[in-house]
């Protein structure tokens, strides 16, 4: 299929769409079927895409090793139970490792596995590009508001 020119529109038939969309890196999906288990960019943002996931493994990933507590402290606003799911997950998939003692009471322990780390490095640009248009998006946010509140919307 031959890309067109930026600022060129170009209406497609519905082959072509179909053709293009098997060269995505997802697969579109119907509603009531389970082909999203089969793409791989949705199955991973199932597990980081929420709330909590990439703040816990950034905080793992400056810290080394927390406690579970201390990991709570460190995020600050997520809920004991948000974050006992999170990091199950996390485990789950394999980004995030769990190491019991064998104290009274038991002292658990996280930290960041390889896939995790690997990860990151992934996810680092993404960081980068939020710290420098924070504020750009804030004052866009703002700029919508009061648009929104000036039309009666």
């Amino acid at each position: 299929m031959k890309i067109p020119q930026e600022g060129v529109f170009l209406l497609l038939s519905y082959f072509e769409v179909t053709d293009a969309a098997m060269n995505l890196p997802f697969l579109p999906v119907e509603r009531g079927t389970d082909h999203a288990k089969l793409c791989p960019v949705r199955d991973v943002l199932d597990c980081i895409g929420d709330r909590w996931s990439l703040l816990i493994l950034l905080t793992l990933a400056q810290a080394g090793v927390l406690r579970f507590t201390a990991l709570k402290r460190a995020i600050g606003d997520i809920s004991q139970r948000m974050l006992a799911q999170t990091l199950r997950a996390l485990e789950r998939d394999g980004y995030v490792t769990r190491t019991i003692h064998p104290t009274i009471p038991p002292q658990v322990e996280y930290r960041l596995t390889t896939l995790g780390e690997s990860l990151l490095a992934r996810i680092e640009p993404l960081v980068e590009w939020a710290e420098r248009n924070h504020e750009v998006i804030r004052g866009a946010r703002e700029e919508y508001r009061l648009r929104g509140a000036v039309s009666g919307k």
